[in-house]
């Protein structure tokens, strides 16, 4: 019996790995930048983030080309405060997820691995392999693109990037497919 219950744990446990969604890869715009030391300093930032695995910057664009260490669990808002922490501000973030069968809703959320979506532009689809999406939530867009999103968004939660789901406050990442 005691044999049963550790095979179905470490079934459970594989079960759980292999349904996971990975954030590989993110484009991080930063605005404010205008010098390689600008540029440096935003980089230095990032590198203390441990579940990066590399950062190539692209000074003509400002834009970071960010790769995310396998099986980790990548932090999106401790991307932004770091960008924010080196004085700076996240003009755009656009994530690669690699889902495996995730069921989105008809009000456009899905939640994973504890991490809940809302999709702005998606409803009532199963979504699988290599999927771009832009994060549209406050400080992850320009004040006016958040604005304007803000005006067209039917969620309560777009404005804070927080919501009830299953009865516990929880933080809420809007997304755009691209």
């Amino acid at each position: 019996m005691k044999a049963i219950k550790i095979f179905s744990i470490i079934m459970l446990f594989f079960a759980v790995n292999v349904s996971a969604q990975q954030i590989s890869t993110a484009d991080l715009q930063v605005t404010g930048l205008t010098c390689s030391m600008c540029s440096n300093a935003t980089q230095k930032s990032l590198e203390t983030l441990n579940f990066i695995s590399s950062i190539k910057p692209d000074l003509n664009k400002n834009v970071f080309v960010l790769t995310f260490k396998k099986d980790a669990n990548v932090n999106l808002d401790q991307v932004r405060r770091k960008v924010q922490d080196a004085g700076f501000s996240v003009g755009g973030l656009t994530v690669v997820f690699n889902f495996n069968d995730v069921k989105v809703d008809d009000k456009g959320q899905a939640v994973v691995n504890g991490n809940v979506y809302r999709f702005v532009n998606v409803k009532g689809k199963t979504l699988s392999g290599a999927v771009k999406a832009s994060v549209v939530d406050k400080d992850f867009i320009s004040g006016s693109a958040f604005k304007k999103q803000a005006a067209t968004a039917n969620s309560d939660a777009y404005a804070s990037g927080t919501g009830v789901v299953n009865g516990k406050k929880t933080r809420i990442y809007h997304l755009v497919l691209s």
